[in-house]
């Protein structure tokens, strides 16, 4: 029986410190990964999370807890992550049944931008995703891109006419980080505010307020990240929900460990413990 204990008790320290598998259903990160690869995901990078408390069966927000990881996020890192928008664009909330797969091309204190479908970082001159595509994509006109998927969201199509192709420049924030907030920015960082702070903000006499109290400037409480989806023309990512809050990482993907068909259900070999 104390063998029993102990072996569950081992193989629980594991998943909830270590590594996690998970089954990606979409191709939105094609070519790195498939439709019906399994993936282990290293909870190292950036650091295991535990929840801080449980009421969140209750209905409650989603607290958690980071422990120390062997290094921060990089760029060009795949990540997996909890999902934001659990019932409406626009709220935050961490969805815990619903676990996303995207590459991370912004870190905290970047300046993320797309300039003719390429993807940028102010002062950065790596590539970023997968390039191919974004050449591709670069040379196609709007009525030849995927109908719905051309526009971005959640920018307001007056102030930020932001597209698949055109897009930013975007600050990124870091914990620590006070930007300075107008009544035309602030749509930029309006859902991770209120998230921070379970707080609304509103415009009030041409001034941005926080439950009804001027907010002149925001200083963020933690990292964010820019996500993208290697397969640019269809996947929705930070070009159309905004930037990832770093406590809803769960961890790095770091390889498939196995791959089947979702069509034919026949496995595939060549992609068993490739690395990521």
């Amino acid at each position: 029986m104390l063998v029993i204990i102990i072996s569950v008790s081992f193989a629980l320290s594991l998943r909830i410190f270590l590594f996690a598998s998970f089954k990606v259903p979409s191709l939105s990160m094609v070519p790195a990964i498939e439709a019906g690869d399994y993936i282990l995901v290293n909870k190292l990078v950036p650091g295991p999370r535990v929840y801080k408390n449980f009421d969140f069966l209750k209905g409650k927000k989603v607290e958690t807890r980071r422990f120390k990881g062997v290094r921060p996020v990089k760029r060009n890192d795949v990540l997996v992550f909890n999902f934001l928008y659990a019932h409406n664009w626009n709220k935050i909330e961490m969805d815990l049944n619903v676990v996303y797969v995207k590459r991370c091309l912004a870190i905290p204190g970047d300046t993320v931008f797309i300039d003719h479908a390429i993807y940028k970082v102010k002062g950065v001159s790596d590539t970023l995703g997968y390039f191919p595509y974004q050449q591709q994509l670069s040379k196609k006109k709007k009525e030849e891109i995927i109908p719905g998927t051309y526009q971005c969201f959640p920018f307001d199509t007056i102030h930020y006419n932001w597209n698949i192709k055109k897009f930013g420049p975007l600050y990124v924030p870091r914990a620590g980080d006070r930007i300075t907030l107008d009544t035309i920015n602030y749509r930029l960082y309006r859902n991770l505010i209120e998230y921070e702070t379970d707080k609304k903000i509103s415009i009030d006499s041409g001034q941005v307020c926080l439950d009804g109290q001027a907010l002149k400037a925001y200083s963020f409480k933690q990292n964010y990240y820019f996500m993208a989806g290697d397969w640019i023309w269809d996947s929705k990512d930070s070009r159309y929900w905004g930037l990832l809050p770093e406590d809803h990482i769960i961890g790095k993907a770091w390889l498939i460990w196995k791959s089947k068909d979702p069509v034919s259900g026949k496995y595939r070999w060549k992609r068993f413990f490739y690395k990521l």
